[in-house]
């Protein structure tokens, strides 16, 4: 089989942990029998520099050839960094929201899984992290208040900003959709996450969630406020299977969730649209005071690899090979800095991308 990805280094420590992604995709093909073929692109401050946007037409009409699209990371100092002292539409991340709209990658899959191995680098108590947990957060991601009309003005000499939360039933209906397929395959739970105590937006929500889970009789579903799911994730984090939310309620709880698994440096993630396409990214950001320094962890990126198997090409074996490689390498007791505990052997990035390569036999 032939693989076309179009890769995104990006920014950052995207560069570094990209070429790790790639040295076990290659791997890959050759135990498997497939052919890779990779395109970089610039995008989010690489791009910036290069072109003077974050996003060009080029980038978005070499993606859409493509049939899946890998990145590293986007962004960097907000503080020091020239790229944000631009308008906002002209920063690194307007490139992303820009990509993500362009090719209506409408659901994010953000796994969160605590590993065994890493049971000592889990924030929470040992009766709560030996418990494990593997959930899927189901984010909407091209919706809601990140795409909604925005605007700063003043109104009788007081500065006032205004952002807008828009959803309408059939973007609430579509990731709905898409959130209770992957239950059927996992553990056939849904917790559907609002505000809908406060927010019209929110009721729509769960009015609409509610109309599709008839269609799924063998799947749970709960409603759970998002304050309260935000405190669950450090109480009891083994209750979730999919959780199910709009993008800004995503954006974070997916952030705190993978803070509880020990590392953001072990989250993948997952942006699809109505094919098989999709956007494949580590959750992490751009990491930019240790880029360049061989220490970041790729193991995220490389899960992100893992996905793109087995959703835009439908590899399975091939992608329970790179996930099979992730914990045997664990369990050795190889550890990036991120998640360096007592008694195993820290390795930098490359260091990890050549073990992990040539675990897959």
């Amino acid at each position: 089989m032939k693989l076309n990805i179009v890769c995104i280094p990006g920014d950052g420590i995207g560069p570094e942990i990209v070429a790790e992604a790639k040295k076990v995709l290659n791997k890959v093909a050759k135990v498997y029998g497939h052919e890779m073929s990779f395109t970089d692109v610039l995008m989010g401050g690489a791009s910036i520099d290069a072109y003077g946007v974050p996003l060009t037409e080029e980038t978005i009409a070499t993606a859409k050839e493509a049939d899946a699209v890998l990145m590293g990371s986007i962004g960097g100092n907000t503080v020091t960094s020239p790229w944000y002292k631009l308008p906002p539409n002209l920063r690194p991340e307007a490139g992303l929201l820009g990509i993500r709209k362009a090719l209506n990658l409408f659901a994010n899959l953000r796994p969160a899984v605590l590993y065994e191995e890493l049971s000592e680098a889990c924030p929470l108590k040992k009766e709560i992290s030996s418990a494990g947990f593997d959930m899927m957060i189901m984010r909407e991601l091209t919706g809601g208040l990140y795409f909604g009309e925005r605007y700063t003005t003043q109104e009788n000499g007081i500065r006032k900003a205004v952002d807008t939360l828009t959803y309408d039933e059939k973007e609430i209906r579509r990731i709905a959709i898409k959130g209770f397929d992957i239950a059927m395959k996992r553990r056939k739970k849904v917790t559907s996450v609002d505000k809908a105590n406060v927010l019209d937006s929110s009721r729509l929500w769960r009015k609409v969630v509610d109309e599709v889970s008839a269609d799924y009789p063998e799947v749970t579903l709960e409603h759970m406020l998002v304050d309260n799911c935000a405190m669950q994730l450090v109480r009891d984090p083994a209750q979730f299977d999919v959780i199910l939310t709009e993008n800004m309620f995503g954006d974070i709880l997916s952030d705190e969730a993978s803070m509880v698994t020990g590392s953001i440096g072990m989250l993948a993630s997952a942006s699809l649209n109505d094919t098989k396409f999709g956007l494949y990214e580590p959750s992490h950001g751009s990491a930019p005071d240790i880029a360049g320094k061989g220490i970041a962890n790729p193991i995220a990126t490389i899960l992100s690899a893992a996905m793109m198997l087995r959703y835009s090409f439908d590899l399975d074996w091939e992608a329970d090979a790179v996930e099979d490689a992730v914990r045997n390498i664990l369990k050795k007791g190889y550890r990036t800095v991120d998640i360096m505990s007592e008694g195993c052997s820290q390795v930098g990035c490359k260091e990890m991308g050549d073990l992990l390569a040539d675990e897959i036999k």
